[in-house]
């Protein structure tokens, strides 16, 4: 079964004045700001394409690492994760990298186990595969 997802932006002016809008679509949950600035500078009252990929890919690996630990007798209380997407305009625009950070409620695990489900998760979850060409680093931790 295949489930195809839909967000969509609209832009207006030029790249560094201008300004959008995303909509996610299928889910109808709500529209966010974007402009260059929240790319490049601090302090934005407006989202970007890097913030929203880390919400996508944190949400991603926490199902991902959620059914893993299931999978392995050991089913989390709870997983806290940030992903932090790094875009870098040095050598014109790159998405550099993303690490995820991710702490744990998990009973009758050891850290080691927890680190390499971990490790395995971030490399089974649909949004990593997407970013394959991209460094994606990960810090486990139990809480």
């Amino acid at each position: 079964m295949a489930l195809t997802s839909t967000a969509s932006a609209t832009w207006k002016g030029n790249l560094f004045q201008g300004s959008g809008v995303t909509r996610m679509d299928s889910s109808g949950l709500g529209t966010f700001d974007l402009n260059w600035k929240a790319r490049t500078e601090e302090g934005q009252a407006a989202t970007n394409p890097e913030e929203l990929l880390g919400a996508a890919h944190a949400g991603c690996f926490s199902m991902a690492f959620s059914n893993a630990l299931d999978q392995n007798g050991t089913p989390p209380t709870q997983l806290d994760t940030q992903a932090e997407v790094t875009f870098d305009t040095s050598d014109g625009p790159t998405i550099t990298g993303v690490h995820l950070t991710v702490r744990g409620q998990v009973e009758g695990i050891s850290a080691e186990d927890f680190q390499r489900i971990a490790e395995e998760a971030k490399a089974g979850c649909p949004v990593s595969k997407a970013l394959a060409g991209t460094s994606i680093t990960l810090t486990a931790e139990l809480a």
